[in-house]
């Protein structure tokens, strides 16, 4: 099955967390993603409070640290001594108990082989520098595919990208100047449960994003088989669904929330083919709609790389003839 990288060629660019993992798979990165130490917030370890097992008053304690500490407060932290920690607590007011546990779970983090102690630069802006001129990013996460690393990495990067089109897109509203405009950004996240639960879509930047609903030129494409693990605000925010066949009956619910005629288009998707069909409903299309996937086969690539994609272009137009949207 080919990749993204090997049906688009030079439109996409693939970054790696684990370069050896991604050459010994026969794919040639343009990138390795590095993240300092500095570059994680304590909004960053909230989001793991979970994962690492913290108790609320460690994620206090971190931010307790970054406010006396500053941005180098995890290494510093780090490298404190037990008697340094002693009388950081004792000064500071902070919680001895808590302020060890939070120490001991961040060295799993500084264990991480993409996560640095320090760097010159941060790797972060050659992706950026890629997506400014419109190429397309796949971020590969080799063998590293457990939860602390996949919602690190993840959450660090998307912030980073968010503050940055925020800031575009201010420049832009007080130039009013056409070349200052952002282009259009949109992030795919995967088990999106993980970030847009209730608890994390009031924390991450993946919530913000939901939450302004492109008001600042980034949006997310949700990738999910748990929607109902998604919190209802978001959910809500989603424009088109793209939805599968369902059982679990939460997931049902959450898929139709604030859908009308939900009633009859859960029967049309308990009739869904489980592997190529799908239901398509939202501000895409004009009416809810059951579409046939298409399968990877020989006839896919050959569509897809053949004829300079003068086949997909001329779907494209002959779609935005009959509906009269973008395609």
């Amino acid at each position: 099955m080919k990749g993204l990288s090997q049906l688009f060629g030079s439109r996409v660019a693939v970054y790696t967390l684990d370069m050896e993992s991604s050459r010994g798979r026969g794919v040639k990165p343009s990138g390795e993603i590095k993240i300092a130490l500095r570059e994680i917030s304590v909004a960053d370890i909230a989001l793991l409070q979970d994962e690492l097992r913290l108790h609320r008053t460690a994620v206090e304690s971190a931010a307790l640290c970054e406010d006396k500490l500053g941005d180098d407060w995890v290494a510093r932290l780090l490298d404190m001594s037990g008697d340094e920690l002693t009388d950081f607590a004792n000064q500071e007011g902070g919680n001895h108990a808590s302020l060890s546990a939070l120490r001991s779970k961040l060295r799993l983090i500084d264990r991480l082989p993409f996560v640095e102690r320090s760097l010159s630069q941060s790797t972060l802006d050659q992706v950026i520098a890629q997506l400014e001129r419109g190429q397309h990013v796949v971020l590969e996460f080799g063998r590293q595919r457990n939860l602390l690393a996949y919602i690190l990495a993840a959450n660090v990067i998307t912030r980073r990208l968010h503050d940055l089109w925020v800031k575009k897109t201010e420049r832009y509203w007080n130039t009013k100047d056409e070349a200052d405009r952002p282009r259009p950004l949109m992030i795919t996240i995967e088990e999106a449960h993980k970030f847009l639960n209730v608890d994390a879509a009031r924390q991450t930047t993946f919530g913000t994003i939901a939450r302004e609903l492109r008001k600042f030129y980034v949006t997310l494409l949700v990738v999910d088989q748990r929607p109902s693990g998604i919190d209802a605000e978001v959910l809500s925010q989603i424009g088109t669904r793209i939805t599968c066949q369902l059982n679990d009956e939460r997931d049902i619910d959450a898929i139709f929330t604030g859908v009308s005629g939900g009633s009859h288009l859960r029967t049309v998707l308990a009739t869904l083919d489980s592997r190529e069909q799908a239901l398509v409903l939202g501000h895409a299309v004009p009416m809810p709609m059951m579409v046939r996937t298409r399968k990877y086969d020989p006839t896919f690539y050959a569509t897809v790389g053949g004829d300079d994609g003068a086949v997909i272009l001329s779907r494209a137009r002959r779609y935005e003839e009959i509906f009269g949207v973008d395609a």
